[in-house]
């Protein structure tokens, strides 16, 4: 199994109920595609530390997930470049023989 972080922004102008929504979504995605969640972080609304789409903050949204494969976090790269509520995501491959 490979070891995932996906970390993603939603937009700050969203009401709770729906960043809350877009959230969920994305997490329903990597479940959907096979991936399993170990650690999910809701850290709420940050600066950025630059302005991104016009906006000054952001709500932080962390997945560590495993997947067999790359194909749950591809989908997701692929669905939150569409997603107009999320103004930035990141997925970085974690190296599980350092935590030996």
């Amino acid at each position: 199994m490979k070891r995932y972080e996906v970390m993603f922004i939603v937009k700050p102008d969203l009401e709770e109920a729906n960043i809350n929504k877009v959230a969920e979504e994305m997490k329903q995605i990597l479940i959907n595609n096979k991936a399993t969640i170990i650690e999910e972080k809701q850290m709420g609304q940050k600066e950025l530390a630059y302005e991104m789409n016009k906006y000054k903050t952001g709500y932080y949204f962390l997945y560590v997930v495993e997947a067999e494969d790359a194909k749950a976090t591809q989908e997701f790269d692929r669905l939150s470049k569409i997603n107009e509520d999320i103004i930035r995501s990141l997925i970085i491959k974690v190296d599980t023989e350092e935590k030996r």
